[in-house]
């Protein structure tokens, strides 16, 4: 998951160590693409590959192309038409076309820059590039229906490619569930942070890998920051631990807030917050009892309907 989700960086420091690089980046694919438009791939001048632009079908020819055009600093679109043979081999139903635009590095080394350095700081940007005249631009403005759907996209002869800062699940409480729906969220394509000051709770050898904040989670999340490409999710059913964490995401612009406990417990949440003087639309935001009613038994079953919810939120609104 790391290497497809950064491929900018990987291709600029391929750049600048002086191996040279080309980016590939999906323009227009069929519906059931297994790598939809916006995907890349980061070749070096010495054959090495970053990404994915399909399931394997095109990715020789666009390293063969990749690799006669290092140096070159025009940019090259190359068309593809998918046979019904190739497609069911990477499991598709049935063969396509794709487009993908080829741009050494060289030649967007100022713009590609810039990209980095926004995404490293977790703000929203769109790389503009004109297919036919190869004009170029990072923009922050005049793209708010792209940035909220996370769909790149032609737009007459320009390509506005989409990055949005990687998404973020914070769970509070590392409890049973917990356990469950980190690996879940990072196949998913989060970068999952766990938050518990209790050491016994929040121990290495229970996340294997996580990234662990020991801090009260009021703190931890503002440390964190929170943003639109972020949610939280409280799983203690300990006040003392939910509620500030709760509060501080009600008062945020996160995509999505979900908490564990019972209608019972839902409705004395309601009460408190409402006595901190939050308001009813302000309330409304939380998913609790939290994740989809799919009847789900067992912390592996809650948290296939906690991620199910995210998704649809993030997804659908």
């Amino acid at each position: 998951m790391a290497d497809l989700e950064r491929v900018p960086e990987v291709a600029l420091a391929w750049h600048r160590e002086g191996r040279s690089a080309v980016l590939a980046t999906v323009v227009e694919t069929w519906g059931s693409a297994p790598r939809g438009v916006g995907a890349q791939l980061a070749v070096s001048g010495d054959g090495e590959m970053a990404g994915s632009v399909s399931g394997g079908c095109v990715e020789g020819s666009v390293v063969v192309e990749a690799m006669e055009m290092i140096s070159s600093g025009d940019g090259r679109m190359l068309e593809f038409g998918v046979s019904d043979e190739e497609a069911f081999a990477v499991g598709l139903a049935c063969g396509g076309r794709i487009k993908v635009w080829l741009e050494p590095v060289a030649a967007m080394e100022e713009y590609l820059t810039q990209l980095v350095e926004a995404r490293a700081q977790r703000l929203p940007v769109a790389y503009c590039v004109n297919m036919e005249t190869g004009a170029r631009a990072v923009e922050r403005e005049g793209h708010a229906a792209r940035f909220r759907t996370d769909q790149s996209g032609m737009e007459g002869d320009v390509f506005v490619h989409i990055h949005n800062p990687p998404l973020r699940m914070i769970v509070v409480g590392a409890v049973h569930i917990a356990q469950a729906l980190v690996p879940m969220a990072r196949l998913a394509g989060y970068d999952p942070v766990i938050v518990d000051p209790r050491p016994a709770f929040g121990a290495a050898a229970r996340f294997p890998g996580e990234t662990i904040v020991d801090d009260w989670p009021d703190a931890a999340l503002d440390a964190l920051g929170l943003d639109a490409r972020t949610c939280v999710v409280t799983l203690t059913h300990d006040p003392k631990l939910d509620d500030p964490a709760i509060a501080r995401a009600l008062r945020s612009e996160v995509f999505y807030l979900g908490c564990l406990g019972s209608t019972r417990t839902h409705a004395k949440r309601v009460t408190r917050l409402e006595a901190e003087g939050f308001s009813e639309a302000e309330i409304s935001r939380i998913h609790g009892p939290v994740g989809l009613a799919i009847g789900g038994r067992g912390p592996g079953e809650i948290a296939v309907s906690i991620m199910a919810q995210v998704t649809q939120v993030l997804r659908q609104g």
